[in-house]
């Protein structure tokens, strides 16, 4: 029990930065499906670990209007772009009411996590962040199906676009986040897998 909540601790943690860029669809995608199957999630929303990003700090960094930032949810769907990808995921991780309900659309790794002290698998869909220890971290989010969906999950390290609504849920104590999925789509072409922003 102490060891997954020191995981799951390391994992928010290391989600803490990265970018994304848009990939055009192609005739090599193959949609995993629109529905969803249970599982728990390995980032558990807790605001004191988590630092906030000024995106006004750094202007240099910055393409666009920080109004165009992951702040402006006014629509359904918020996609989460290579560019600001780290900074998009932690808004999302230390603003999560401003984002329940809302579409969540982006891209990266497909993993999972088997946990015998729970008997839970937890499914992921990340990309490569630095860490406490170089290049060892992880952005991203649990993604499940919704429950009773029997929606299959695509092979470790597949590339994936994830199109799902967030929500949170409490294990053991804790709150998390996890994206039930609308679909998961396996992609021919990669994006970049480590992230610094």
């Amino acid at each position: 029990m102490r060891t997954l909540g020191i995981l799951l601790a390391l994992c928010v943690m290391l989600m803490l930065s990265s970018c994304q860029r848009q990939i055009p669809a192609d005739e090599g995608e193959v949609p995993i499906s629109t529905a969803a199957a249970p599982s728990a999630a390995p980032f558990a929303v807790t605001q004191s670990e988590n630092a906030a990003f000024d995106p006004a700090s750094d202007p240099a960094e910055i393409e666009q209007p920080s109004e165009t930032f992951a702040r402006d949810i006014g629509g359904d769907v918020v996609e989460i772009k290579e560019k600001l990808f780290i900074a998009q995921i932690n808004d999302v991780y230390l603003n999560p009411e401003d984002y329940f309900g809302k579409t969540i659309k982006y891209e990266g790794m497909f993993t999972q996590y088997a946990w015998e002290e729970n008997n839970m698998t937890y499914y992921l869909v990340y990309r490569q962040s630095p860490g406490c220890c170089g290049a060892d971290g992880q952005a991203g989010f649990e993604v499940i199906w919704a429950e009773g969906s029997e929606q299959p999950y695509p092979s470790e390290n597949d590339w994936c676009e994830v199109v799902g609504t967030l929500e949170s849920y409490e294990e053991l104590g804790e709150m998390y986040l996890h994206i039930v999925l609308d679909s998961l789509t396996v992609k021919s072409e990669r994006g970049l897998e480590f992230v610094e922003q």
